[in-house]
């Protein structure tokens, strides 16, 4: 298996999370407002599940990679 690095189709996709986070979390909870998180959330998950099967790289080491990336932007 190869070592997983954080490509930035990836990276943009878990910063836009994140940053649906923010938002969903900023006002308390409500369904209509934390679903562009859930939305981004899942998003995130089935690109780096793909990634990793395309590439044949650890799932986990590249969840990780991403989200490292993602924080230090």
């Amino acid at each position: 298996m190869a070592k997983a690095s954080a490509p930035d189709d990836l990276v943009a996709l878990q910063r836009a999370a994140n940053a649906a986070h923010r938002e969903a979390t900023a006002e308390g909870y409500s369904p209509d407002a934390w679903q562009p998180w859930i939305e981004a959330s899942a998003a995130v998950q089935q690109g780096i599940t793909a990634h990793a099967a395309a590439e044949s790289v650890n799932r986990y080491e590249l969840e990780m990679a991403v989200k490292a990336a993602a924080r230090e932007g």
